[in-house]
């Protein structure tokens, strides 16, 4: 588990970063993915957090990051782009503090 912990770790990390590089329009998005990512780490490295869990909530985080870049592929992320994004992230920060709280623990 601690492995797959850091490996899904290293990943946001390196994907976050080489879109920071890209001049993002969209700083307040990236900044809540980032603590999002930190959230669910935290949740594997603690324990709080199932393998099951920590998987599918890293596989919502990949589908924002898919939303992200294809409303900015234009080169403008619309006020209405930007609406969809902070709903998605609204639900992955639900969902990631309903995983991390539901009695669930890793290794049981």
């Amino acid at each position: 588990m601690n492995t797959l912990t850091r490996s899904f770790t290293v990943l946001a990390i390196a994907a976050l970063s080489s879109w920071a590089q890209a001049g993002t329009n969209t700083p307040n998005i990236d900044q809540r993915e980032a603590h999002q990512q930190a959230r669910i780490a935290e949740g594997a490295n603690s324990g709080a957090l199932t393998a099951k869990e920590t998987q599918r909530l890293e596989r919502e985080q990949a589908r924002i990051n898919t939303a992200e870049a294809k409303a900015k592929a234009d080169g403008t992320v619309t006020h209405k782009e930007r609406q969809k994004l902070h709903a998605i992230q609204d639900k992955a920060s639900h969902d990631i503090h309903h995983a991390k709280h539901n009695g669930k623990v890793a290794g049981q």
